[in-house]
């Protein structure tokens, strides 16, 4: 049965949060009957956020792993302006191939179709389609409905945007010295170690400290962490850390 385009439209122009967001999609997936269809869409600030069918097992998964520096679907995507085949792109790299078996294997699909878009100030998404299917079945898929689709994650996307102008800004917590020092060395590229040692502490004092600043942040990982603190001008990389006290780090003022 064909999509009531115009009806869906509708629905994701009145949907009032993410909670209906993610029901539209999961009614989307169904009436084509692939495997996930995925919304996920980076603000202006850095912020992420997300919607789709993808497994939880598999999104937590995919961040414990960092795949997120080799998955041939961002990096590519980021490249372009126009939506994408994921047989087009680069899955030459043994980590691409690596991540490639294991989405499959978490159920994403052997296929896939990525729509990226760019909004205002920097603000970047991708609509995606997954499935498990031949070549053929996807090439008719796709091309059958390409047009609608592109034109749904762009009423998805501006959805977004008024979802994001509507969000009240995060309360930020401070930062302790030690905090801020961790995470500022971080920032500048240094190993857990090295920062442990510069800082006089052993890496599980300095472990318990990024995990402090993590959660005070509402960072999913250190490596999120470490950018909220850059974007909401906490640590600032130019220098090396100082401590609240005024001292250079050498001893450990916890």
């Amino acid at each position: 049965m064909a999509l009531d385009l115009e009806g869906y439209l509708v629905q994701v122009e009145h949907a009032g949060g993410l909670e209906d967001i993610q029901a539209l999609i999961i009614a989307l997936r169904d009436h084509y009957h692939v495997a996930h269809i995925v919304y996920h869409w980076v603000s202006s600030d850095g912020e992420q956020y997300g919607c789709g069918t993808y497994p939880a097992s598999w999104v937590q998964h995919y961040i414990d792993c960092d795949y997120l520096r080799v998955d041939p679907v961002i990096i590519g995507c980021f490249k372009r302006f126009h939506p994408v085949d994921w047989k087009r792109l680069d899955w030459s790299s043994k980590g691409a191939r690596a991540f490639q078996q294991d989405a499959i294997a978490h159920g994403i699909g052997n296929q896939g179709f990525s729509i990226p878009i760019r909004g205002p100030n920097g603000q970047f998404a991708l609509f995606t389609v997954t499935d498990s299917c031949s070549d053929a079945a996807w090439h008719e898929f796709t091309t059958r409905h390409q047009r609608e689709l592109i034109l749904i994650s762009h009423y998805f996307n501006l959805k977004a945007l008024e979802f994001e102008r509507d969000r009240a800004p995060d309360p930020v917590r401070s930062l302790s010295p030690r905090e801020v020092d961790a995470l500022t060395f971080l920032a500048m590229g240094y190993s857990r170690s090295q920062v442990a040692d510069m800082l006089t502490i052993s890496e599980h004092t300095l472990r318990a400290y990024i995990e402090s600043a993590r959660f005070k942040l509402g960072a999913a990982n250190t490596t999120h962490a470490v950018t909220r603190a850059l974007s909401e001008g906490l640590i600032v990389v130019g220098g090396a850390a100082r401590n609240a006290t005024g001292g250079w780090p050498g001893k450990d003022e916890s």
